[in-house]
């Protein structure tokens, strides 16, 4: 199954579903991203933080399919944010996955009560000239964060990976990231065990179109122009959520679901501005 891509801003490919891989640790974890591998997923991503990136790059090396047909991506955590720090960190990250480059890169949260993601910012621009990252972008920055980068060393990243879903529809800041011809990726693009799963209007069209509500709830996404990272340990949910271009909603059917938008949506309420990124 060939997953259809968006070109970044870098002219860089990135496939329009990827697979989440929070949570997914040790042998198990292992397993199930080699079978989502083989089962099509050419976009996997993970993060320092998911204390996976171990097991992420073995999957990646051992799943038979040629490193550079495979879209990488990473994410550098808060405590190393300063420049020196935040390059050793690509470096360890790269080491642990025994990966050679990643494909994307990003800033795992701007935690502007620091004030040093301009330094991280820095940090990837440079390891990017290195040929230590192919394509560097940002995640849960608010317009602010991403004019400041910008305005700073001069480069617009490619991806603003931030919480999208059905009750946390945040139309502002996709559209924000469009302006500035920025991708938007959505991190829990299900709604995590929320029960946005459940809603009348996601049940009926599943119903209508013969699919099944995470689709749904996926098409959605894409045809906002955003990228989903979907996370399932269920291989049967793996390959349903890359099923999802064989069909279109409506307009009025997309704006039926964002009328699902709800102001205190957010998973954990992580508001990045406030939010003070785990350790």
């Amino acid at each position: 199954m060939a997953i259809p891509k968006v070109v970044l801003n870098d002219g860089y490919k990135l496939p329009k579903v990827g697979l989440g891989t929070f949570q997914l640790r040790g042998g198990i974890g292992y397993h199930q991203i080699i079978s989502a591998i083989k089962d099509g997923y050419r976009s996997i991503d993970s993060a320092t933080n998911y204390d996976n990136e171990g097991i992420v790059g073995k999957a990646i090396r051992d799943s038979g399919v040629p490193r550079d047909q495979i879209f990488v991506s990473s994410k550098l955590p808060g405590k190393y944010h300063g420049y020196d720090d935040a390059l050793n960190a690509i470096k360890e990250s790269l080491a642990r996955m025994g990966l050679e480059y990643f494909d994307l890169y990003l800033i795992h949260w701007p935690l502007p009560k620091r004030g040093l993601y301009v330094e991280a910012w820095k940090a990837l621009v440079t390891a990017q000239k290195l040929g230590l990252i192919k394509s560097i972008g940002v995640s849960n920055f608010e317009p602010e964060h991403l004019d400041k980068i910008i305005a700073e060393t001069g480069v617009t990243p490619s991806v603003n990976q931030i919480e999208i879903h059905p009750y946390w529809v945040n139309d502002q800041r996709v559209q924000e990231d469009a302006k500035r011809g920025i991708v938007t990726e959505a991190w829990s693009p299900l709604g995590r065990g929320s029960s946005a799963l459940s809603e009348p209007i996601v049940k009926k069209l599943a119903e209508k179109y013969d699919k099944n509500v995470g689709q749904i709830i996926l098409r959605w996404h894409i045809q906002r122009g955003i990228v989903p990272l979907p996370k399932s340990t269920n291989l049967k949910h793996q390959r349903a959520n890359l099923d999802v271009f064989d069909f279109e909603l409506t307009d009025d059917e997309v704006k039926a679901i964002n009328t699902l938008d709800r102001q205190d949506g957010r998973i954990d309420g992580q508001d990045p501005n406030e939010y003070e990124e785990f350790e």
